[in-house]
């Protein structure tokens, strides 16, 4: 199960990325869908989690170190994005919507990187065989 969220997770945070490249999707003011603050290294950011949650599909293992790892970072940018609530570090711009979404998406990584349990191994083949 936590190969197929890896997998889930990493196709949309790929698209999110991509889509705040795209003019029209993105309005002027680097409005995603027009709610959502983005820019170049926002998107970078969101690309390159997409990336690492369809490589952590590879595995149980490495599904489960993505959710608790994300989870913990998207975590933190969720507290610095309340605190300074326009810029995480000066390093993107953000907003409140964006703030909101982080914080239900810190949750739900967590939630899954912690509660959901791995699959279990599936039987190995003899290498006679």
């Amino acid at each position: 199960m936590l190969k197929t969220l890896s997998m889930v997770f990493g196709i949309v945070f790929l698209a999110v990325g991509i889509l705040g490249f795209v003019p029209g999707v993105t309005n002027d003011k680097d409005m995603l869908l027009g709610i959502f603050q983005v820019g170049t290294i926002h998107n970078a950011v969101h690309i390159l989690s997409g990336l690492a949650a369809l490589i952590a599909a590879k595995s149980e293992d490495y599904a489960q170190l993505y959710f608790r790892i994300f989870g913990s970072v998207y975590a933190l940018v969720t507290i610095v994005g309340f605190v300074q609530k326009d810029t995480v570090l000066g390093l993107f711009d953000i907003n409140m919507a964006d703030n909101w979404l982080h914080l239900g998406l810190a949750v739900a990584i967590l939630g899954i990187g912690f509660l959901v349990p791995k699959a279990p191994a599936g039987p190995r083949q003899s290498p006679l065989i």
